[in-house]
């Protein structure tokens, strides 16, 4: 059986908990009966409005156990569902949906007027009509492993966003390694798995989890509002989530803040603490500092980790590169995070940390059944089961990323050491070259100065074709700490990666300004444009600085005619 075709028996486990909405600290949760009466209502709904085996169907709403349904219901009809984040801009929405032509778009209320104002003709829906008295409770439709099940639009960050066309036999092979992956890190029985989840489900990542839980016949409980986060993460007690890098970040610091306001007692047992674990990660402890290390795993770290989840096994992170002290940050708490790395174009996952063999910093081992190679240029390319079929009706720009032995061009930068662990060092395409010629990548910098910096929300490098790099610094942040952050880490850098000046906004970037996409990664060319007046300012001021010696010393080309 297929995916669709294994949920779709699921529906047979009766009682048992399929889907919990968290409200708050309140749960309402969802058996699997009850999912299989709204799939069948929805599918009654949809074959009503005219849906047929084949057609595309657009699906903008929030998470929620409906959403679930109205995906399910879609799949199960034999149609091909195209997921669009709510909270886009409508100019966007209408972009992605007159590209793919939906035979119908269910959207949540509020919604179809600001769309309706770009696109008169849209053949709406409201998400709340598929739920009535019909129902249709039938067997899905067949499906053959070549035929598309969902199209999903990429972020767009550097360009237009295109329709990434999976098929049915993509999603069986991934959800197939997702599924033993989990069977390794949670060593617990499928039945009881219990995951948190908040990340929207029009990412491919998020589809794979969700469709794995509901493979495996765990149980999924769905945030419904971000602000609340921290207490349903709570009330839920998950083995584990998925994560974006940001989110880690902020709950490490939030913790850290949160120390300051205990006993001094307990601030120095965990910072001498924190330190002997990293020391004992390179070196071998005295028996003194052994003693140490164990209280304060005893007394603070094994405190925080209950804090943070008494039930938790690990996390799972992907979407952007984490930064190497916050993934061993949890690691000395006892909570193992397990990096994944992929693309939309790879059914969301190519790489994945294994127990006992995730290594800080790498993004762990190409999965079963897919090859990787890095060419003369860096860029990592894949190929393997998971690779997409192609952009949807985008025939020439298919083929420049897939070529025609099925190699797909990643666009990310990548090393690989001897054991087959992944590095990802930066997207390609965002390479800053400044006028003195050499390339850099801006990524580690700016993860880098935003962990550092007290207060960075984000940092933003620029540079290209200036004489010097330059950086956006959004939050709540005092321009001496960052000044002083700045100044330490120029020193680890060579001259060409240096920060010269930087600019200061207390307003954060966010995806209602075009700013983010919609999984939170930065639209360079959009942040550029907004901050045009800063940057160019920045500049301007320092135009008559004394310059940095090495930053106009002659430079001795490379083979390649750009400086080594």
């Amino acid at each position: 059986m297929n995916f669709i075709e294994t949920i779709h028996a699921n529906f047979a486990r009766g009682d048992a908990p399929a889907l919990t909405e968290m409200l708050a600290t309140q749960a309402r949760p969802l058996s699997w009966r009850a999912l299989g009466s709204l799939v069948a209502q929805a599918r009654a709904e949809l074959r009503e409005k005219g849906v047929k085996p084949g057609d595309r169907v657009a699906l903008i709403a929030a998470n929620g156990q409906r959403w679930v349904a109205a995906d399910l219901a879609i799949l199960m009809e034999g149609a091909i569902a195209v997921p669009l984040y709510n909270r886009q801009s409508a100019h966007e929405l209408v972009a992605m949906l007159k590209d793919c032509e939906p035979s119908l778009v269910v959207g949540e209320a509020g919604l179809e007027a600001e769309l309706r104002a770009l696109w008169s003709e849209i053949p709406w829906a409201e998400l709340a009509s598929l739920f009535g008295a019909k129902a249709l409770d039938e067997k899905p439709c067949p499906r053959a492993a070549s035929d598309i099940v969902t199209l999903v639009y990429t972020s767009g960050t550097s360009g237009v966003a295109k329709g990434v066309m999976l098929s049915c036999a993509n999603v069986d092979f991934m959800l197939a390694r997702t599924r033993d992956a989990l069977r390794r890190v949670l060593d617990l029985p499928e039945m009881s798995h219990r995951l948190f989840h908040y990340l929207p489900f029009c990412f491919a990542g998020s589809r794979m989890v969700l469709w794995t839980s509901l493979l495996r016949g765990g149980e999924l409980h769905l945030s419904t509002d971000l602000q609340a986060l921290a207490a349903e993460m709570g009330a839920a007690e998950p083995h584990y989530f998925l994560n974006v890098p940001a989110l880690l970040e902020r709950i490490r610091k939030g913790v850290e803040e949160k120390l300051q306001a205990r006993p001094r007692a307990i601030q120095m047992l965990y910072r001498r603490g924190t330190a002997l674990y990293a020391k004992s990660l390179r070196a071998k402890l005295s028996l003194p500092e052994q003693v140490l290390l164990k209280a304060a795993e005893t007394l603070v770290f094994r405190q925080i980790a209950k804090r943070l989840g008494p039930q938790l096994r690990c996390l799972i992170c992907g979407s952007a590169p984490l930064m190497e002290e916050t993934q061993q940050w949890f690691h000395m708490l006892g909570i193992p995070v397990y990096q994944v790395y992929g693309l939309t174009e790879t059914t969301a996952i190519i790489t994945l940390d294994e127990p006992g063999q995730a290594r800080v910093g790498y993004v762990g081992k190409v999965i079963a059944g897919c090859e990787a190679r890095i060419d003369a240029q860096g860029e990592l390319q894949v190929r393997g089961p998971n690779v997409f079929a192609g952009y949807f009706r985008r025939p020439e720009e298919s083929e420049a990323v897939l070529g025609k032995e099925g190699w797909f061009r990643t666009g990310d930068q990548a090393e690989m050491d001897e054991a087959g662990h992944l590095k990802i060092l930066g997207r390609v395409n965002h390479i800053l070259v400044p006028t003195s010629g050499h390339n850099v990548a801006p990524e580690p910098i700016e993860e880098t100065l935003r962990t550092r910096i007290p207060g960075a929300e984000h940092v933003v490098v620029f540079g290209h074709a200036r004489p010097y790099l330059v950086a956006l610094i959004t939050g709540n942040v005092e321009r001496s700490q960052a000044q002083a952050q700045i100044d330490a880490y120029n020193q680890e850098l060579p001259h060409y990666r240096r920060i010269r000046a930087f600019t200061l906004s207390p307003q954060g970037l966010n995806a209602e300004q075009g700013l983010l996409t919609a999984n939170q990664k930065l639209r360079r060319k959009a942040i550029a444009a907004h901050y045009a007046a800063q940057i160019d300012a920045l500049y301007r001021e320092n135009a008559g600085a004394k310059p940095n010696p090495a930053l106009t010393s002659p430079q001795r080309p490379s083979e390649g005619g750009l400086p080594a």
